[in-house]
């Protein structure tokens, strides 16, 4: 029982990580591992319960112990070992794997593991990176409550940001574990900053993430707004949530498909790119306000500062915004997108998954990666590196199996 390093490339090639199978902390290890590091996925005999986690792979008997989808994505480039912590064997096994590793990454509930003798400061080396995540921190005790990506996101304020503009309906909750990876995320970038000073110092550390803070300082401006100015910020349909509303940035294209109009123009050569838009296509007719930012040019672009007082800058801002959907209107969706990003307009489509990793600016830069899947025999379809270094390149594996 030991490391392999031989299928491993990417910057963090030469990590070696031991991570404690958890539900919350699992992205962090993936990040960790298909950028290259070494990571040995420690399991309960029998395999961890996230194993059972649907939807599962239909080509597989329901009886078959590798055939869960959640697991195969949230654990790829793993390599796996399982072991009873409870046991004075599999508790010696641990102790030694975590003597040979650079990080430990756990989201065991504070306190079960130091009752093993088996926690940081216990059994770690002075050069070992700890990390933790847990709810709200190691040493918080509602970490000891039970909790749920769906009490992170609520409680850290990330649900109260998404919705409709009809505030009748409730708030929604983000899908896709969001309030998971925002923690792994941190955790991630926690772990790694931890390796960097240990290479001036030479010294381990204590990463210790609360999941409850790390969502909260990544609800955009929500949290800012109330802690600058006390004031609460109010969801909004596809846009960002402020405390004052904003205009509506979804239109309908010619084709019926959605469309994201992104921020309007504000610049001088944006507004001037924008009327010669309006122009190349012959529809300053069907919007006569064109005439408004043909002044705004002379007057050499708007200042967004005023945008709250200034009754100018206001109407030109509303004009831009209408100029955009008006565009939208003539085009499909794809060409919408394609000339308005030719032109330099932060435009886009909205698409399903589906049509996500299909299209064709996602498959050029390489997303959808096939890997091959020993229970199946084949290779599927994986969602790839978020993040790509052309000097060492990640490559991703199969999570490991059971059997």
């Amino acid at each position: 029982m030991s490391f392999d390093a031989s299928a491993h490339t990417g910057p963090l090639t030469g990590l070696r990580v031991i991570e404690l199978a958890s539900e919350h902390a699992a992205y962090a290890g993936k990040l960790l591992a298909d950028y290259g590091a070494e990571v040995l996925l420690v399991e309960p005999i029998g395999g961890h319960r996230t194993r059972t986690f649907g939807p599962f792979a239909d080509s597989l008997p329901e009886t078959h112990p590798d055939r869960s989808l959640w697991f195969w994505h949230y654990n790829t480039s793993k390599q796996g070992v399982q072991i009873d912590l409870d046991t004075s064997e599999g508790a010696d096994q641990f102790r030694n794997l975590v003597g040979f590793a650079d990080i430990v990454l756990e989201g065991e509930t504070p306190g079960r593991l130091a009752a093993l003798d088996l926690d940081h400061g216990q059994i770690d080396p002075p050069t070992t990176v700890w990390v933790s995540v847990t709810s709200f921190g190691r040493n918080d005790p509602r970490s000891l409550d039970p909790f749920s990506d769906l009490t992170a996101i609520a409680g850290g304020g990330l649900a109260w940001n998404c919705g409709y503009d009809d505030h009748s309906l409730p708030p929604m909750a983000p899908l896709g574990n969001q309030g998971y990876q925002t923690a792994s995320i941190w955790a991630a970038v926690g772990a790694l900053m931890a390796i960097e000073a240990r290479a001036r110092t030479g010294e381990g550390q204590l990463v210790d993430v609360s999941m409850h803070a790390a969502v909260n300082v990544t609800t955009e401006q929500a949290t800012q707004w109330w802690l600058v100015a006390e004031k609460t910020v109010q969801r909004q349909t596809g846009r960002h949530a402020l405390h004052l509303p904003t205009e509506s940035i979804v239109a309908i294209a010619a084709d019926g498909r959605e469309v994201h109009t992104g921020f309007p123009p504000r610049t001088l050569d944006e507004l001037i790119k924008l009327v010669r838009w309006i122009d190349d296509e012959g529809l300053r007719d069907e919007l006569p306000l064109t005439t408004l930012l043909d002044l705004a040019i002379e007057q050499g672009g708007m200042d967004l500062a005023k945008l709250y007082e200034d009754e100018f800058t206001q109407e030109c801002f509303r004009t831009c915004r209408d100029a955009i959907v008006l565009l939208a209107e003539h085009h499909t969706a794809d060409n919408f997108f394609l000339l308005g990003q030719r032109r330099g307009f932060a435009v886009g489509m909205i698409l399903s998954p589906e049509e996500t990793m299909a299209d064709p600016h996602i498959v050029a830069r390489g997303f959808p990666t096939p890997v091959h899947q020993p229970q199946l025999g084949h290779t599927i379809v994986h969602t790839g590196l978020p993040i790509r270094f052309t000097g060492s390149p990640g490559e991703i594996s199969a999570a490991p199996t059971l059997s």
